[in-house]
């Protein structure tokens, strides 16, 4: 896991600096939808919600894709932590490339505001989409990088 606002310390991955220079262009404009950046391989969701109690979150996983998750405006917690102790609430959904989590374990909190981003890997157990207090209208951008093919 990488959290920062610094691109140029922390990025060695073209892909993450192809998917950061993307929604620093054309983020603040984009609609809600998905853009293909090289296909499967790297793509872009481009979302808009208000965050919620941590509690109804969700913990989540990804195999086959690395996630950058960018907060354009507003601002969201995302919990991060290790699958140790943790229960499946839903098995792995290959289509969506996911697994969901039993919410019970706390992990380290880390406060995105606009500008801020983070990037998982597959062993990063991540919640986000939590309110900072009160809930908060986000626009968030989440790059997906396939690492396997």
């Amino acid at each position: 896991m990488i959290f920062c606002n610094n691109t140029a310390k922390f990025c060695n991955l073209k892909e993450i600096e192809t998917a950061l220079e993307y929604i620093r262009a054309h983020g603040a404009s984009a609609e809600t939808g998905k853009v293909e950046l090289d296909g499967k391989a790297l793509y872009i969701s481009f979302q808009s919600y208000d965050t919620k109690a941590w509690e109804d979150c969700k913990y989540e996983t990804h195999e086959n894709y690395i996630d950058v998750q960018y907060v354009i405006s507003g601002e969201e917690i995302i919990t991060v932590t290790t699958r140790e102790g943790l229960s499946e609430r839903a098995p792995y959904n290959p289509e969506k490339d996911v697994t969901f989590y039993e919410n019970d374990k706390r992990g380290v909190d880390l406060l995105l505001k606009a500008g801020d981003f983070v990037v998982v890997f597959p062993d990063d157990v991540h919640k986000p989409k939590a309110m900072n207090g009160k809930p908060c209208a986000v626009k968030k951008a989440v790059a997906k990088i396939l690492i396997k093919k």
